[in-house]
């Protein structure tokens, strides 16, 4: 079943509208209705909170207002780049949008239901998804943090839906968003990457805020000719992503994917090869002092974000996929522990990283990879070697559920313990069905 379009509709006077992006993203979010969410669209949005786990406003029994509690909710969400993948634009989307979300519905004196929280967090997700389509690829080859840029749009919009904010007021909370605009790449390997997400989740939440108190800003801030689009980017097409709203369009939350594991995504099907030939070497009984070289061949984007020969702790890792690569062999798996500046700096790791070269390929896609490892076994030499067409994690491959519960029971477990990790797994799992969303606190 379509959108309800019952209060302010977006597509009467089409033509007008697609010439005013933010009113029209703002009419849309405020039309939008839960009941007429589908299916496939509510469990996303379920898959997109859950994988963010214990995010909440009160960090070791100190309670935060919501501007603290939304920044430190968005650095969390981001900080072991652990979060979920738009991968048309690779945007992470939900940090900025549930971070924000969560610290305002704390800050609320009146119950905030799953369903209401669902229906913020999808407009949020489709908002900056939407609006990052209509610079992409352009606004991020020049330098800017998508995520971030993006997310405080998303937020905005999110908030502004669970205060209930008019057309009007949603459409001066998208400017007041759009004119903090942050995020560098430069940034990237460093602590301020995660920064990044929880000063969108922040802008967002402060956006929506002064809005709600009838705060104004341009009502043209996306598309004007020094509106955010073009500034932030040389080329926009905020006109043909209006279009695609739903019901006309796709729901850009059900092409969100999920990271198996916590580094820049075109590091995944490295990592993926990796592992399977971590099996490949322990069944042939080959130890890893026997390999005398690893080869990786790769899409470009992979030596542009994830270039670092020598990392020199776990930020920096995280964009080596040369340090992917040998944990992925060394370990056979690659989880937030195997990011940690100790094993970073081991000397098996770096002795195999060492032995690591990458090589472009222009015709692979991002989320495909080719892993060669030459062995040396008692005067044999042999190579081994596995083309991943898609790595764990991509639409073609995404996460199952279960999966999911796994990434979250191993981050949660070592600070919850069991017994309240699994009552907080499944809690997040019934998203849906919870009267309060202010509850999460007595179960994370």
């Amino acid at each position: 079943m379509p959108p309800s379009l019952s209060r302010h509709s977006p597509y009467s006077k089409r033509n007008k509208q697609l010439r005013m992006a933010t009113q029209t993203l703002a009419n849309w979010a405020v039309a939008l209705q839960f009941a007429s969410l589908p299916r496939g669209v509510i469990n996303a949005a379920i898959r997109s909170f859950y994988k963010l786990g214990r995010l909440h406003s009160c960090s070791d029994g100190v309670d935060l207002d919501a501007m603290h509690a939304a920044l430190l909710n968005g650095i969390a969400s981001h900080v072991h780049d652990y979060d979920d993948t738009h991968l048309d634009t690779i945007i992470h989307p939900t940090g900025p949008v549930a971070s924000a979300l969560l610290a305002m519905a704390e800050s609320l004196d009146r119950s905030v239901s799953g369903e209401e929280f669902i229906l913020a967090l999808v407009v949020g997700i489709e908002s900056e998804c939407k609006v990052g389509l209509s610079v992409w690829p352009d606004h991020y080859d020049v330098g800017w943090h998508i995520t971030s840029s993006t997310g405080s749009i998303g937020a905005a919009v999110a908030v502004s839906q669970l205060l209930n904010l008019s057309p009007a007021q949603t459409a001066h909370a998208i400017g007041l968003a759009a004119t903090q605009v942050t995020g560098l790449r430069e940034m990237f390997g460093s602590h301020t990457k995660s920064l990044h997400p929880g000063r969108a989740a922040q802008n967002g939440l402060l956006a929506a805020i002064l809005a709600s108190a009838d705060y104004t800003s341009s009502t043209q801030a996306l598309e004007a000719k020094r509106g955010w689009a073009n500034v932030v980017s040389s080329m926009q097409h905020l006109d043909e992503q209006m279009a695609t709203l739903p019901p006309n369009g796709r729901w850009e939350i059900e092409r969100n994917s999920f990271k198996p594991f916590p580094c820049g995504i075109v590091v995944h099907p490295v990592i993926d090869g990796s592992i399977f030939l971590h099996g490949q070497l322990e069944r042939n009984g080959i130890k890893i002092k026997d390999i005398r070289k690893v080869e990786v061949i790769v899409h470009p984007l992979v030596i542009e974000l994830a270039g670092k020969t020598a990392p020199k702790d776990g930020l920096e890792a995280k964009f080596s996929v040369y340090h992917g690569a040998s944990v992925g062999l060394l370990f056979g798996k690659a989880t937030p522990a195997q990011y940690e500046e100790p094993v970073v700096n081991d000397s098996q790791v770096v002795w195999l990283r060492d032995r690591t070269r990458a090589t472009v390929d222009e015709k692979l896609r991002p989320d495909e990879a080719v892993v060669i490892i030459r062995v040396s076994n008692d005067g044999d030499d042999s190579v081994t070697e596995v083309h991943i067409d898609h790595a764990v994690g991509s639409r073609e491959r995404p996460m199952s559920d279960s999966q999911l519960t796994h990434k979250f029971v191993d981050q949660c477990v070592l600070v919850l313990g069991q017994d309240q990790t699994e009552r907080a797994s499944r809690w997040c799992w019934d998203l849906e069905n919870q009267a309060d969303v202010r509850d999460i606190k007595s179960v994370l």
